[in-house]
């Protein structure tokens, strides 16, 4: 079956880095995921500390209790390997004032580690170890080792492979749980993805931003204050030279948290209006204070703008094509590709149904509009979402394309990109609410003090 395009392309091959980035962002939490993209490159990655080095940065806790959750002790000795492996994980760009607020995200992250795990054997629910050795295998081999090679260079900083075990183990275990318990009742309906898709659309019209962002969660009001002040630390060790996205991929809890805050390029009026007057007084280069919006304090950096009219460029579709041979007649091909919407082949790897002997059908990733033959390019051009063009004889046979998105150039995401993003916010929303009441029934009893820690590593 020739396909209606100018060189040879597979539905179902990906980049590496649309495949990494997507595997970095399951996780959806910014420690771990940071540790993925630099293990990505490989040895010398877990060069940048040797053992001494890593144990000596990251040692301001001295052994002892540092917290019980339920009666269930977390030790110094996991805070320090926790800040020992953000430390490294970093590629070593953050510098040692920083440690103590590291700190203290490690054993927030620790805590309530251990209340997603006690809420899982509370609920019987028990993740499989081979899960578990799969995902670290993944991670080793995305980084070009095997899992020898992992333990071995863990080791080397310092850090005891059971360290990421139980990041995995915890994070796996909850992410299971919540899908099971509220994926069914996320509902992103049509209207939903329709509305932000036009708003989008009337956006592409206006002034636009590179940005990215860090999201500190408040979740006791009687702390904003303590929060906000945590935030103008954070900006003040930017201004000392630690990167933005280093910053964001240890302490944000948005889902830009595993690509470093980055929130690509956005148009005016597409954030929150509280969040949008903040874009508007930026210039490139410089960073917002903290801002109130929906539960959590948010940090935006202005990398770039550009004028409305910069961005727009060469149209792209996403189609699902069919190709029938000649001898069974345009019309019975007519016919049979008048079907084509029924498959359900724009949302779905799997037919619906079958058009008939002879004809194939195959769905086509997002391709600008210059790899499509010439003979398909004028009737793509008219087709609307979810039409289907007329039958074309080219190269022996009738072709046909069902449009699943069309982008005129302004480079706006696609319907599923959408729904995606919208259930995965929902789904946050509620992962987020669920541990905060199982915090709320729980005892955690914090016995170190970090407050005294900082100052002592001030002084």
């Amino acid at each position: 079956m020739t396909l209606p395009i100018a060189m040879p392309t597979s539905p179902r091959r990906f980049s590496f880095g649309p495949h990494f980035g997507k595997w970095c962002r399951k996780w959806g939490l910014g420690v771990f995921s940071l540790g993925i993209r630099v293990l990505g490159i490989g040895v010398l990655g877990f060069g940048l500390l040797s053992s001494g080095t890593a144990q000596a940065q990251a040692g301001t806790v001295g052994e002892a209790v540092a917290a019980t959750v339920n009666d269930e002790m977390i030790s110094t000795f996991d805070v320090r390997q926790r800040v020992r492996l953000m430390v490294l994980m970093s590629g070593n760009r953050i510098p040692e004032s920083a440690f103590p607020q590291l700190q203290e995200q490690a054993l927030k992250d620790l805590v309530e580690e251990k209340l997603k795990l006690q809420e899982a054997e509370r609920l019987e629910f028990e993740i499989d170890p081979a899960d578990i050795e799969d995902e670290l295998t993944r991670l080793a081999a995305t980084s070009g080792l095997t899992m020898e090679d992992l333990v071995a260079e863990l080791e080397r900083q310092g850090i005891a492979i059971e360290t990421l075990a139980d990041k995995f183990k915890a994070d796996l275990t909850w992410q299971r749980i919540v899908s099971g318990r509220f994926g069914s009742r996320v509902r992103v309906t049509d209207q939903q993805i329709e509305t932000v898709h036009d708003r989008l659309r009337e956006d592409s019209r206006k002034e636009q931003y590179l940005v990215s962002e860090i999201c500190l969660p408040v979740e006791d009001e009687a702390r904003v204050q303590e929060i906000y002040r945590a935030g103008l630390q954070m900006i003040e060790q930017m201004r000392k030279g630690v990167p933005f996205d280093a910053v964001a991929r240890q302490f944000s809890v948005c889902a830009t948290a595993a690509n470093g805050g980055d929130l690509g390029w956005i148009h005016s009026g597409e954030l929150a209006p509280e969040l949008d007057r903040v874009l508007q007084n930026l210039e490139p280069g410089s960073v917002s204070v903290p801002t109130p919006f929906e539960g959590n304090l948010y940090i935006l950096a202005m990398r770039d703008k550009r004028g409305a009219g910069d961005k727009k460029g060469e149209p792209s579709y996403t189609v699902t094509y069919a190709g029938a041979p000649l001898t069974i007649g345009e019309e019975a091909a007519r016919k049979a590709f008048n079907k084509l919407p029924l498959t359900n082949a724009c949302e779905s790897n799997t037919l619906a149904i079958d058009l008939g002997p002879g004809i194939g059908v195959t769905s086509l990733p997002a391709l600008k509009e210059s790899q499509f033959e010439e003979p398909f390019r004028e009737e793509l051009a008219k087709l609307g979402r979810g039409e289907v063009s007329k039958p074309i004889a080219y190269d022996g046979a009738y072709h046909a394309v069902l449009m699943c998105e069309k982008d005129e150039g302004l480079g706006l995401p696609s319907r599923k990109q959408i729904a995606d993003r919208l259930y995965s916010t929902q789904l946050s929303l509620l992962s987020r609410r669920y541990l905060r009441d199982v915090e709320r029934n729980s005892s955690v009893d914090i016995r170190i003090d970090l407050a005294e820690t900082k100052t002592a590593s001030a002084e």
